[in-house]
């Protein structure tokens, strides 16, 4: 386990008063190790917490005056301070295995752990939950998490993931719910895998046993180049329309017995299969924005200067402290920067920081050329022509 290291001191925050330093490394708080940046922020939420400093070699105690709540003014190196706990499944549609070599070592990395899925979003397959997890969880209410579910029937997702731990893990996940923990589910869908009658199969299974889903995605597996499985392909158009046909069926089904449609087809399916988009407020607040769900809808609605400037996104941790209750997580705080391996520093609390919007206006004589992709061309060629300006190429 590698303690985290201080890598920035807000100006006149408390840890500044304290003495902490840039390069500190932080031993313990108040006697308790913390394991990642969620248990760092429930102990150093205290009032005048005692962190154990490692500096130069030597230890030394530092007591930081400062009220409950009040931020540290510390900002770490990493949010998980022990081990990541890694992915044990062998899913032959995981985009890691379709990476090329060569590139930064943090990108091989196949995560399962939740307090990733709650800080920043990252789905798990749950496979490697545990009761002391669950508690956790439940104790700290560390929610939304995202729950990688692919398919209901046992033997199906144990052979999606090629770990017989997938076809009984979603035991986990019966309670999560069962807690009142927010749940977004995730359905990457193989051609001749898990689509067809199974997908059919999977939605009922959701709306039997897991009706307190938020959401679920149901979106396409990416094949690269580097691809090595030869039962992994792109869908057909033909088989996009099967998609689409399935999630709008069983979201009238979900509307008919929840009050909401719960599912959505990822944007690139309508891409694919040639059809409309669902309108704008199909999507409500856009929660699956991240997921490949509302996308076009949403680039629209900026597009247009019509109020979409909140949608984007939001990981589980900010939203859960920018929510919190009057006894804990009083303070605004924001991640900022990234650390040596590509993460999102957290930073407990260097002040508020306010986006300044700058705008520069285009000459008009000046010709503008787009370069995008077929699928970007199908989203921005009716919006640039809306414009009705001769000179966008």
């Amino acid at each position: 386990m590698s303690l985290p290291i201080i890598v920035e001191i807000a100006a006149g925050s408390a840890a500044e008063r304290a003495g902490l330093l840039v390069g500190d490394e932080i031993g313990s708080i108040d006697g308790e190790t913390p394991t990642d940046v969620i248990r760092w922020q429930v102990l150093v939420d205290e009032k005048d917490p005692t962190l154990s400093v490692v500096r130069g070699g030597l230890e030394l105690d530092v007591l930081v005056a400062k009220e409950a709540g009040e931020p540290l003014g510390a900002q770490v190196d990493s949010s998980i301070f022990d081990r990541v706990r890694t992915c044990d499944n062998h899913c032959e549609f995981c985009f890691i295995y379709q990476l090329p070599k060569g590139m930064r070592r943090s990108l091989y990395l196949k995560d399962d752990d939740y307090r990733l899925s709650f800080l920043y979003g990252n789905f798990t397959t749950l496979t490697r939950f545990t009761e002391a997890d669950l508690e956790r969880v439940i104790g700290e209410g560390l929610s939304p998490l995202y729950v990688s579910i692919h398919a209901t029937d046992p033997e199906v997702r144990a052979r999606m993931l090629k770990n017989p731990r997938g076809g009984y893990s979603l035991r986990w996940l019966r309670a999560l719910l069962d807690f009142g923990i927010e749940v977004h589910g995730q359905v990457v869908v193989c051609p001749g895998i898990n689509d067809g009658s199974v997908l059919d199969e999977t939605l009922l299974g959701v709306l039997d046993r897991y009706p307190e889903l938020s959401s679920l995605a149901v979106v396409p597996l990416g094949v690269s180049a580097y691809n090595t499985e030869g039962a992994m392909r792109p869908h057909t158009r033909a088989e996009a329309i099967g998609v689409l046909d399935t999630v709008s069926e069983w979201q009238g089904r979900f509307l008919e017995f929840l009050g909401r449609r719960l599912v959505f087809a990822a944007d690139e399916y309508f891409l694919l299969a040639g059809r409309e988009f669902p309108t704008s407020d199909t999507y409500g607040d856009f929660a699956m924005h991240e997921d490949g769900i509302g996308m076009a809808r949403a680039f629209e609605l900026e597009f247009f200067d019509s109020g979409a400037n909140k949608i984007g996104p939001r990981s589980g941790f900010f939203q859960w402290v920018d929510g919190a209750p009057a006894e804990g997580y009083r303070a605004s705080r924001m991640p900022s920067g990234s650390n040596r391996s590509g993460e999102l520093l957290f930073d407990s609390g260097s002040g508020t920081k306010h986006a300044v919007s700058v705008n520069i206006g285009p000459k008009r004589s000046a010709a503008v050329a787009i370069l995008t992709g077929s699928y970007g061309a199908q989203v921005l060629e009716p919006l640039v022509s809306s414009l009705r300006q001769d000179n966008i190429r």
